[in-house]
C-alpha cells in the first residue's frame, strides 16, 4: 500500500457523494461524522433540498462527463478520500427486469462511470448503495472485479432496513471497498423480538403517528409537505373499506378493480393497502403517494401517506426542507426525491461502518 500509516493519524475521512439527489446518503454520512465536501447530481433541481440541509457544496454535473482530475481536485491534500454513491437503480430494479431493453437505458452504464472514477483517483474508501436485483448482473460483477484487482477489499451484502431502526420493509445490496484492510458492516442494532442489547424494530406508529390528521387532498397549514393526494370518489370508498395489513379481498364485489379478476391480478394483494401501526412499513418508492400503487394507505385516516409522512419512513428528520418556501411543491418531483433516497439511518450506519473500519486499520 503506497498510503503511509502517519498521513492517516490524524487524517479526517473527506467524501465526495455521486448521484447525490437531495442529500439522504450526504445527511447520513454527516451524522456519523464523515465530512461530505460535495454532492454531484445531473439534476439541478435537487440543489436547493441539498444545500438547504447539508454542510456540503452542489455541482450540477453528468457523472460521464465528470473527470478524475475534476474528482481529484474537490479533495483536500491531507485526508482520507472516500467516494460514495448510490447509481440510479431503475435500470435493475425487479419491476424492470422483465423488459428486454433495459441494457439501452441511458442509466445502464452509470455504474461504469463511477467505478471510471474510482480506478482514476483511487479513493482509500468507497461505498455504493442499490436495488439487490443488480447483484445478478454482469455489470455489478465487473464492478466488483475490477475493485478486486485494484487493491481494495470489498464487503457487499443485502441489509434489512430495520435492523437498523429504519421503519420501512426495504432491503438494499450494499457495498463498501477499502485500501486499508478488511472491511465488516455495523452489526444491527434491532430486531423483530428484542433480546440483549438490541431494541425491536421501529415502527410507523412511532414515526408518523404524532402527525397532524388531514384528510384527502389536504394540506397542513404548519408544513406544507404533510400534503396528501386527493382520492377519487371510488378510491374513497375502497379506503374506508381496506383494513390495515388486508387486501382488496375486504372490499365489496363492486368496488374491486376490473384486473383483480384476473388471475394475473390474483398475486397483486398489497396495492391499495393500508400500512400497519406497530409494524415497519412497506418499501417507500417514488410512488408512495398513490394509494393504488401498494401499501400505501394511512393505517387510520382515510388517505394515502403524505408527503412528509413518506420521508419520515425514509427517516429524513421532521424539518428537512425540500422546496423553497415561496415554491409550489411537485408531488411527482417530491415524491421522487423522496424514494429515490438512501435512507438517511441507513447513510448513517454505513458512515459508522466507514469510521470504525478506519480506526481499526490505521
Amino acid at each position: 500500500m503506497d498510503i503511509s500509516e502517519s498521513k492517516h493519524k490524524q487524517a479526517p475521512i473527506v467524501a465526495v457523494d455521486m448521484f447525490c439527489g437531495v442529500g439522504g446518503l450526504t445527511y447520513g454520512l454527516q451524522q456519523a461524522g464523515i465530512n461530505v465536501i460535495a454532492g454531484v447530481d445531473v439534476d439541478p433541481t435537487c440543489q436547493y433540498a441539498f444545500v438547504k440541509n447539508n454542510d456540503a457544496k452542489f455541482i450540477e454535473k453528468d457523472i460521464r462527463d465528470f473527470t478524475g482530475k475534476d474528482l481529484s481536485k474537490r479533495y483536500p491534500a491531507d485526508g482520507i478520500k472516500a467516494l460514495v454513491g448510490c447509481a440510479p437503480c431503475q435500470p435493475f430494479s425487479v419491476h424492470t427486469r422483465k423488459y428486454k431493453n433495459r441494457p439501452r437505458d441511458q442509466r445502464w452504464d452509470l455504474l461504469n462511470d463511477f467505478g471510471r472514477l474510482i480506478m482514476a483517483v483511487k479513493p482509500e474508501i468507497v461505498a455504493f448503495e442499490n436495488v439487490p436485483p443488480i447483484r445478478n448482473e454482469q455489470i455489478f460483477s465487473d464492478f466488483t472485479h475490477k475493485l478486486d484487482s485494484s487493491g481494495y477489499q470489498t464487503w457487499s451484502d443485502l441489509v434489512y432496513c430495520p435492523n437498523y431502526g429504519i421503519p420501512q420493509k426495504r432491503r438494499r445490496l450494499v457495498l463498501i471497498a477499502s485500501r486499508l484492510g478488511k472491511v465488516a458492516f455495523l452489526p444491527k442494532t434491532h430486531a423483530h423480538s428484542p433480546s440483549g442489547d438490541l431494541e425491536p424494530y421501529t415502527t410507523v406508529r412511532q414515526t408518523i403517528k404524532n402527525l397532524p390528521p388531514i384528510r384527502s387532498g389536504e394540506e397542513s397549514p404548519d408544513d406544507p409537505m404533510h400534503r396528501a393526494r386527493a382520492l377519487s370518489e371510488l378510491n374513497i370508498k375502497r379506503i374506508e373499506q381496506s383494513k390495515p395489513g388486508g387486501t382488496w379481498e375486504d372490499w365489496d364485489e363492486e368496488l374491486r378493480a376490473p384486473c383483480h379478476q384476473k388471475p394475473s391480478g390474483q398475486t397483486y394483494k398489497s396495492v391499495y393497502g393500508r400500512m400497519e401501526w406497530d409494524k415497519p412499513s412497506p418499501t417507500i418508492t417514488t410512488q408512495f403517494h398513490n394509494f393504488g400503487s401498494g401499501r400505501y394507505g394511512h393505517p387510520e385516516q382515510d388517505r394515502a401517506l403524505s408527503f412528509r409522512e413518506g420521508a419520515l419512513l425514509q427517516t429524513f428528520p421532521s424539518d428537512y426542507d425540500f422546496a423553497p418556501p415561496d415554491a409550489a411543491i411537485v408531488a411527482k418531483r417530491v415524491c421522487a426525491y423522496i424514494g429515490n433516497a438512501v435512507p438517511v439511518l441507513l447513510a448513517k450506519a454505513i458512515g459508522e461502518t466507514i469510521q470504525k473500519h478506519v480506526e481499526e486499520n490505521l
